[in-house]
């Protein structure tokens, strides 16, 4: 039987107080960032633009990302957000640099940021549910063996509650007499929108060690985002609050998306408008109209791995009823992800054996090249299963990648989705003898296009699929086209 008391004595912060606090008097004059990825790059980039006294290094093993970073042409680095090219190019060289000599970061700095990956794991316990975190236990183990000095390391990847704890046990059993704190720092960016996240964020979440020491570490991260973040939108909490924090906000937004997206299929049994009762709903001032979007489904490297991360803890504890709710949610992402390409061949007379079916779209959303647990490569799988033809563009995505997503499913060989599916850099060509088409990501470009020459090209009956509901339902149909939207 579990005792309650066990369960809070074990979820109490007890890092061990130093014998003096070092933290306190620490000037932070170098900070280096392990993983140079969606979020560590865009966030050092910021930092070095907002506090140029700092060096900022991003380091990671990955030695073509890195030169990526570095590449002259900053057009080119590897992450793709409106504003961050301009940022990178202003302050690269000045006082931020990419490197894949991550020793020498690590000695150098007195503050380190974690931002490696933290998937999901496909092996043992908590398979397809729990986070896998040797990346995260390389790197403490990594910083434990090269750090001479006291340091500050800062939690920037998406993690399960008690990682800190973890951390801190690693760091501190090396020996070596260095003192660590671990802080808790998780990032809330929306891909697309994520330098205006950073340069404008609802608020900065700090958790750390509710000691003398632990208080001076946080007191140096709040001071570097002090440089341009209101004091009053950064909020301190102990280091299990903070990391709890991240994957429930996580858990309620996707929450939202699978709420309308639910609401979407009842919608069109019924014949109201998912766009009207999204409205209406949103109209209400305690729920408000954000993530209210209907959609083919939510993607990217956050929501469903921190819903099935939260749901993993939850039955841990053996909260199975908790699980169930959480997991409810991403059941319904991938019903309609599924009910989506299901319509596309009932629709088009229950068979698109060797029909082609054009694609627009194959990142998760509009403004990023991320394509993690996008919807298109769901909707594509489906589709091949089903011997579509499938021609894919997006403005941002390129075919390596497109290829990629597909043979990391596993449904078939590299060679057999090559067979079905192919990528045009032009929409049009796109489109061209199409059966169908399907606008997988929001891209602003896509409602803007020639849509009476798009028509004109297509085999007849001319079939969109609009999984974004980002066209004008009148003006398509006025052109010629059957038309169908999510929720209408």
């Amino acid at each position: 039987m579990i005792n309650i008391n066990q369960i809070l004595i074990t979820l109490r912060p007890n890092f061990s107080e130093p014998k003096a606090n070092k933290f306190k008097e620490m000037k932070i004059t170098s900070i280096c960032c392990i993983g140079a990825g969606y979020v560590g790059g865009p966030t050092m980039a910021i930092i070095a633009q907002k506090c140029p006294e700092i060096k900022v290094t991003v380091v990671d093993l990955n030695e073509n990302r890195i030169a990526a970073w570095n590449n002259p042409d900053v057009t080119k680095i590897p992450i793709y957000e409106p504003g961050l090219s301009e940022i990178v190019a202003e302050s690269r060289g000045r006082n931020l640099f990419f490197s894949t000599n991550v020793d020498a970061a690590i000695d150098e700095a007195q503050l380190i940021f974690i931002s490696v990956n933290t998937p999901t794991k496909t092996y043992g316990s908590g398979k397809g549910m729990a986070s896998d975190l040797k990346y995260i236990e390389l790197c403490a183990r990594q910083i434990a063996k090269v750090s001479k000095t006291d340091k500050i390391v800062v939690e920037k990847s998406t993690l399960p509650v008690r990682t800190a704890q973890a951390i801190k046990s690693i760091l501190d059993n090396t020996g070596n007499g260095v003192q660590f704190q671990i802080l808790s720092n998780p990032e809330f960016l929306a891909e697309g929108t994520a330098v205006q996240d950073l340069l404008n964020p609802d608020r900065v979440l700090i958790g750390g060690d509710q000691t003398v020491a632990g208080q001076s570490a946080i007191e140096s991260l709040v001071e570097i985002y002090s440089k341009w973040v209101s004091v009053d939108r950064i909020l301190t909490t102990n280091v299990w609050s903070s990391e709890l924090s991240k994957l429930t906000a996580n858990a309620f937004l996707a929450q939202r998306v699978s709420s309308i997206n639910a609401i979407s299929e009842l919608c069109e049994k019924t014949g109201a408008s998912v766009d009207e009762v999204a409205l209406a709903i949103g109209m209400d001032s305690r729920i408000g109209p954000k993530f209210l979007k209907a959609s083919v489904g939510f993607g990217g490297s956050c929501f469903q791995k921190d819903i099935l991360n939260l749901v993993y803890i939850s039955k841990s504890f053996g909260l199975h009823e908790v699980a169930d709710y959480w997991e409810q949610v991403i059941i319904m992402n991938d019903h309609q992800k599924n009910r989506f390409s299901k319509n596309i061949v009932k629709t088009l007379f229950n068979t698109v054996s060797g029909k082609k079916i054009t694609l627009l779209g194959w990142a998760f959303k509009k403004d990023t090249n991320d394509t993690r647990e996008s919807a298109a490569i769901y909707v594509a799988d489906n589709l091949i299963n089903e011997e579509a033809l499938l021609s894919v563009y997006d403005p941002k995505v390129a075919i390596d990648q497109i290829l990629f997503d597909l043979d990391y499913l596993g449904s078939r060989t590299l060679e057999a989705n090559k067979k079905h599916i192919n990528f045009q850099e032009n929409p049009y060509d796109a489109c061209k003898k199409a059966h169908a088409i399907a606008i997988m990501t929001e891209w602003d470009e896509f409602a803007s296009y020639d849509w009476q020459k798009i028509y004109d090209s297509m085999l007849k009956p001319a079939f969109l699929f609009d999984g974004r509901n980002i066209l004008n339902r009148k003006e398509i149909e006025k052109i010629g086209f059957i038309y169908k939207g999510i929720g209408n």
